[in-house]
């Protein structure tokens, strides 16, 4: 699923100011509609969360859900490099 967040976006202005990122709770709320759009539960929780570098705003970025060792998995994608990534829980 690719996303971008547009530089008007709500959150930016406060999350920096003058050199605004994109908040990591956006980028977990993406996480929780790929889930519905994937497999239509909602997200229980989120077991483990890192991230590695910051998505700018207008910047593309692929997020992919997969399920490995009976666990959900996601990852976020710039260009190759890992911007985050971690383990969530699906609702039953």
């Amino acid at each position: 699923m690719a996303l971008c967040v547009a530089p008007e976006h709500p959150c930016l202005p406060g999350h920096f100011p003058g050199r605004p990122l994109v908040p990591g709770v956006v980028l977990l709320e993406y996480v929780a509609r790929a889930l519905r759009d994937w497999r239509g539960q909602r997200l229980a929780s989120i077991r483990e969360a890192k991230f590695l570098a910051p998505l700018n705003p207008g910047e593309t970025a692929e997020l992919e859900l997969v399920e490995r060792a009976g666990q959900l998995r996601f990852e976020l994608l710039r260009a190759g490099q890992v911007l985050a990534r971690g383990v969530i829980e699906a609702a039953a």
